[in-house]
């Protein structure tokens, strides 16, 4: 079996036979090779996208499943969705080979554990879409995730840095995101790396947009549990709503902390109201806004 592009050694002078500065380049030309090659899966990511706003608005859960590196971006993107969006952690699984590290050891058998993926198969419904993730495209660990998961009826989202690899074969949307050889052979970590974070990227924040939570470029659904999102809220509110800091903050109080009904509330809404008219329009924003406008400009005439 000839090697994959990922196992390949780059051209040109090795990273290792270069100037410390000159090697920083050869790393950063790299990275940025790396994320261009994520702009030919655009297609696929928003299909893949509109797939997981449709689980979420009908009751489902997303799952995320990798091995290694793989796995590092799974997390970091599926563990953001709660603060970011507002997506419920109970609708946000992420299954790692192994499971979540809590030092620095990732032991590298888990990905060939594929009886491991019993453990949390079951926990995959009819109507979820599961994210699969490999660089190679050929991990066990990953290949036995996405074939569980759709003998359990869920939707399978594969993305792998190959082309032609068993995972995009078997993917109901597959994301090939074809990235040149790393410049340190085989190490994923760098430039295949990127691209899957940056590709995750795209998908969960589309997500959010088809599902309403951002409006005007700004996190609407965001869950201000710090001191910082907190700021960031009544700043939202007071932008969105052109009010003041002090409206915008009783607005929030009035609403116990959602975001989208404060900004109602804080243009003249009651939150019951302000509740309603987020119900009606799917958690959409700018339907509710121009609903109440519309209102105000029929009362003022």
């Amino acid at each position: 079996m000839p090697l994959l592009t990922t196992e390949l050694v780059s051209e040109g002078q090795h990273i290792d036979a270069r100037s410390m500065p000159e090697a920083a380049d050869f790393l950063l030309d790299g990275q940025l090779a790396a994320i261009e090659a994520v702009r030919s899966a655009i297609p696929a990511l928003s299909i893949g996208a509109e797939k997981m706003a449709s689980a979420i608005r009908t009751g489902h859960s997303i799952h995320y499943a990798a091995a290694g590196s793989s796995g590092l971006m799974a997390l970091a993107d599926g563990s953001e969705l709660r603060g970011t969006f507002g997506i419920p952690t109970d609708r946000i699984h992420i299954h790692m080979a192994g499971g979540v590290p809590v030092d620095g050891y990732m032991p590298g058998d888990t990905e060939d554990d594929e009886e491991a993926v019993a453990q949390f198969a079951g926990k995959i419904a009819t109507g979820d879409v599961v994210i699969v993730l490999t660089a190679s495209g050929t991990t066990p660990f990953a290949l036995e995730v996405a074939r569980a998961a759709q003998r359990n009826g869920a939707f399978v989202i594969g993305i792998a840095n190959n082309p032609g690899t068993p995972l995009l074969a078997i993917s109901d949307v597959p994301v090939c995101i074809s990235t040149p050889s790393e410049v340190i052979a085989g190490s994923t970590r760098l430039g295949a790396g990127t691209a899957q974070k940056a590709a995750l990227n795209l998908m969960s924040t589309l997500m959010g947009i088809v599902l309403g939570h951002v409006y005007s470029g700004e996190m609407v659904n965001v869950i201000a549990d710090n001191a910082k999102l907190v700021r960031r809220a009544v700043g939202i509110v007071t932008r969105i709503a052109g009010v003041s800091e002090d409206a915008a903050e009783a607005a929030i109080t009035q609403t116990g902390g959602q975001v989208k009904s404060a900004i109602l509330v804080a243009t003249g809404c009651t939150p019951a109201r302000a509740s309603d008219l987020l119900t009606q329009n799917g958690g959409h924003l700018g339907p509710c806004l121009a609903s109440l406008s519309s209102i105000q400009t029929n009362t003022s005439n």
